[in-house]
């Protein structure tokens, strides 16, 4: 795909979904890292049901440690692998109690290095936090990016790397969210509604559903 192709399917996000944010509800930096550590291989409105009732009683570090890991648990058991998650909310409260003063780090190497935090979750923190030029790509991102031929890439860093230099700085910070809402309700994994897609005149994908 051509830069003037690229950069019309931009500005048409824009104007489509000028403010669209995360699907995940939160309402401090801690809330959002725990809800996307939950969201690895679960939907955002199950994950969603589970922390607005989690939130009311413990929204920090001190209070997740407090509430402990058996009544953490309770809370979360409806999202998929829930024990994991639960040992490596319990270990991250710990971290940033005790290295952070309990807030959460700025920067990718310290996040990655908080267990169960890899680099999608890194990213979906530098991004919606600090406002971080950075692009988180999930499985959305990487179908919409290679489907279109936005950025055709192998595996997800490859995908990564080329969207950071194809996309202008100003829309860095939205097009994760862009392409993951695209991704569930146009650009589907089975049965795309490219019919109703509007940027299918601009993608290049082979097999559309017209």
């Amino acid at each position: 795909m051509n830069k003037k192709k690229r950069n019309l399917i931009l500005y048409l996000f824009n104007s489509k979904y000028p403010n669209l944010k995360t699907e995940l509800a939160f309402n401090s930096p801690f809330e959002l890292l725990i809800s996307v550590v939950l969201s690895a291989q679960s939907r955002d409105k199950v994950v969603n049901k589970s922390t607005a009732v989690l939130y009311k009683f413990a929204n920090t570090p001190s209070k997740i440690l407090k509430m402990g890991i058996y009544n953490l648990k309770k809370y979360i058991k409806n999202i998929g692998l829930y024990n994991n998650k639960a040992k490596n909310i319990i270990k991250i409260s710990k971290i940033l109690n005790a290295k952070y003063k309990g807030k959460i780090p700025n920067n990718r190497f310290d996040l990655e290095n908080l267990p169960g935090v890899g680099r999608k979750t890194a990213n979906v923190v530098l991004n919606n936090i600090f406002l971080k030029p950075t692009i988180a790509v999930d499985t959305h991102v990487f179908r919409v990016s290679n489907r279109t031929s936005f950025a055709v890439g192998k595996n997800v860093l490859d995908v990564e790397n080329k969207l950071l230099k194809l996309v202008p700085l100003k829309f860095k910070s939205f097009l994760h969210n862009w392409f993951v809402f695209h991704g569930k309700k146009i650009c589907r994994s089975k049965n795309p509604k490219c019919f109703i897609c509007f940027i299918n005149h601009l993608c290049e994908f082979k097999d559309k559903v017209v």
